[in-house]
């Protein structure tokens, strides 16, 4: 990157699968501002979260570490953020979302200067009441995307012109109910669908997904799209406002998802906890300040590298198991690279982790047991996959239980290979 960054954005949304944007290939043009902005950004095309729900997954977006140790055993975050990192180093800071489960009940507002989780009650014992009220009489439980722009550029306006700023942008809009407001609603299906309606489906295929039909399947698919083609608008509304004030050229842009969701794959609708492509193969576009050339990369990359190439363009150190992307788009030599994901199992198997491995040719899936310790491999491309990521699982295992690498400093010779193969060893 030939000039540095003033600022840095991060514009994510939340449920929002790569393969169902235009500029990744969809059928539909649900992704008009996106598609324009590739041809100024750098595309990762095999990109995955590093988790497949939000609990787990911003965390990792926001830190660069995996969920096992970015939070505790309540989801609480457990490390520092790169916005700590970045106010250290002297930017103004600052987020703007709905979701509660990163919310400041969370712990999430560390670092930040300014932090907006749309709980506008404060830390009140009667926050839950009053926040159930206001969600019924806007029928929204959540912030429109053009509520998060709002609150963004009035902060960004209260700035001083020489302010070096982090800012991150989480839209919740392409996550369910499929809710697509006024004229979006039509624009992929042919009748007006009520808003309890759209409801009562939604948690239908959640809870029961064998009683989904072709035809409501479709319908979800149609009002996800929906939704996609709104965020989309509003994240170009929100660009034009950038470009406007001369803060896009001087800035690093990242655009990305915490996850995906799923349409009846592999059994599943919304984004359970597993980590099949649905639900975590994710969009993410790289802007460099002045615009790149539309260069696409195919290396795997993780929602972990993100807080890694803030680290990089800033010049500063942090926890980040991740690697710039902007590296990764020099070399762009997919051979090279694994990425691994992980999720806790659902309440009724919290004794469960799983993990996966991609690679530019395969995949790799595990259950651990963690109150045994037993692995189950639930499917993997190759043997020499399979040691991979079981290899992985040892070193997250002792760094979950703050044990170090090695035993009395020793190390077995295999596993030692492996480590270096990975990226652990330097």
């Amino acid at each position: 990157m030939s000039v540095e960054p003033d600022n840095v954005i991060l514009l994510s949304a939340d449920a929002l699968r790569a393969d169902h944007l235009s500029c990744y290939g969809y059928h539909r043009e649900t992704s008009p501002v996106l598609d324009d902005l590739t041809d100024e950004s750098i595309r990762f095309t095999n990109a995955y979260s590093a988790s497949s729900h939000t609990r787990e997954a911003v965390p990792a977006l926001l830190t660069g570490e995996y969920p096992d140790v970015a939070i505790d055993a309540n989801y609480r975050l457990a490390t520092e953020t790169i916005a700590s990192r970045l106010s250290e180093a002297g930017f103004e800071t600052a987020g703007f979302h709905s979701n509660p489960f990163v919310s400041r009940a969370y712990g999430f507002d560390q670092g930040f200067d300014e932090f907006d989780d749309d709980l506008h009650f404060g830390q009140h014992k009667l926050i839950a009441l009053a926040q159930r009220a206001l969600d019924k009489l806007r029928n929204r439980h959540y912030a429109r995307a053009e509520e998060i722009n709002d609150r963004a550029l009035s902060w960004l306006d209260s700035l001083d012109p020489d302010d070096s700023f982090f800012l991150w942008n989480h839209y919740m809009d392409t996550h369910g109910p499929y809710e697509p407001p006024g004229e979006y609603q039509q624009l992929y299906h042919d009748e007006t669908v009520s808003d309890s309606t759209a409801q009562s489906l939604y948690q239908r295929a959640i809870k029961d997904p064998e009683s989904i039909t072709d035809e409501e399947q479709q319908l979800l698919i149609d009002l996800y799209d929906a939704e996609i083609r709104y965020n989309d608008e509003r994240i170009g509304e929100f660009l034009k406002a950038l470009r406007e004030r001369g803060l896009l050229e001087t800035s690093l842009l990242i655009v990305t998802a915490d996850h995906g969701d799923a349409f009846g794959e592999h059994g599943h609708y919304e984004h359970p906890r597993y980590l099949h492509d649905e639900i975590t193969r994710v969009p993410l576009l790289v802007r460099p300040p002045g615009g790149a050339n539309g260069q696409e990369v195919s290396t795997p990359t993780s929602t972990l590298d993100v807080s890694a190439t803030f680290e990089d363009v800033v010049g500063i150190s942090g926890e980040s198991e991740g690697q710039s992307l902007l590296e990764l788009s020099a070399a762009n030599d997919a051979d090279d690279r694994i990425v691994f994901l992980q999720a806790r199992g659902e309440d009724e198997h919290s004794h469960l982790r799983r993990y996966a491995l991609r690679t530019s040719s395969g995949a790799c899936f595990c259950e651990r047991d963690r109150e045994t310790g037993a692995l189950e491999f639930t499917s993997c491309a190759s043997q020499s996959l399979r040691e991979d990521l079981e290899a992985h699982i040892d070193v997250r295992v002792r760094r979950e239980n703050g044990e170090a690498d090695t035993d009395d400093g020793e190390v077995d010779e295999e596993i030692e290979r492996r480590l270096t193969a990975l990226g652990y060893k330097g």
